[in-house]
């Protein structure tokens, strides 16, 4: 199976290797660890990290002691977390080329799965669907699923934080986005992201229910703190970056607030 091909264009272009280490997506990189750590069985335990890109997540998880098990379509993605794996004290277990629709893996073989991309990028629903069975599939009986989406109010935010929707082409991919929830940016500005599905909380819960899940929760991961315009200064103080982490902790089951969090994450139960 293939992605689109404006996709893989721009995760080979984009410095996705260095995305989480930068501005607002650190308290998405520390949440996501927060939200993982309370919710995964005790090392150790088998881990397939699906689209895990470069294996910022996948080395994280090595290191405590995990078996994982990391699977992306990038090539490029996956070379820079062999790379990286080679200086790992505690390395992933595997790097492969690989499809969340298409898992070359046993039945009833991991722990746990992580889908913290797939989702974003397979607009279909059908496409989704198969992934989220592919999921369920090699997950054993209690094991779950962690899978992340982008909120359906993401860019709008992003554009009202940096000041983008000055540019009448942004504008028009917000309009857009807002309407069918289908970020598509045809202008080849990266910093505008590439074509993605964007997500309503219950939208997403509902998906994972529909592919067999049960105990479905959806958790907003960086509430309102990632959109602020100083973010880097607070994020660099140690009390105010308290405070973000407090906030989104406080709100990430608020059902009327979730969707202001850039990214949402689906935990379900192969019962």
């Amino acid at each position: 199976m293939e992605i689109r091909p404006e996709i893989r264009a721009y995760y080979e272009t984009a410095p996705e290797h260095q995305r989480l280490r930068t501005g607002c997506f650190q308290l998405e990189f520390e949440r996501t660890k927060e939200l993982l750590l309370a919710r995964i069985p005790q090392p150790p335990a088998t881990i397939l990290d699906v689209g895990g890109g470069p294996g910022l997540y996948a080395l994280w998880l090595a290191d405590l002691g995990y078996e994982v098990h990391l699977i992306d379509p990038v090539t490029s993605l996956l070379e820079f977390a062999q790379t990286s794996n080679k200086r790992s004290e505690r390395p992933i277990a595997s790097c492969n080329v690989g499809d969340a629709r298409d898992l070359h893996w046993h039945n009833e073989s991991v722990d746990a799965v992580l889908e913290l991309g797939p989702l974003y990028h397979l607009v279909d629903r059908d496409d989704r669907f198969r992934a989220l069975k592919e999921a369920f599939r090699v997950l054993r009986t209690g094991g779950q699923v962690f899978a992340a989406a982008i909120s359906w109010f993401a860019s709008a935010l992003d554009g009202m934080s940096r000041d983008l929707l000055a540019d009448e082409m942004f504008r028009a991919i917000v309009t857009s986005d807002l309407k069918e929830g289908i970020h598509r940016n045809d202008t080849g500005a990266l910093e505008y992201f590439t074509t993605a599905k964007f997500h309503r909380p219950q939208e997403l819960k509902d998906e994972l229910t529909h592919a067999g899940f049960g105990n479905v929760e959806v958790l907003g991961i960086e509430g309102p703190g990632w959109f602020l315009s100083d973010f880097d200064e607070r994020w660099n103080d140690k009390r105010k970056r308290h405070d973000l982490m407090m906030m989104a902790r406080a709100l990430e089951g608020e059902s009327s607030i979730q969707a202001v969090s850039a990214h949402l994450l689906a935990v379900g139960t192969k019962e």
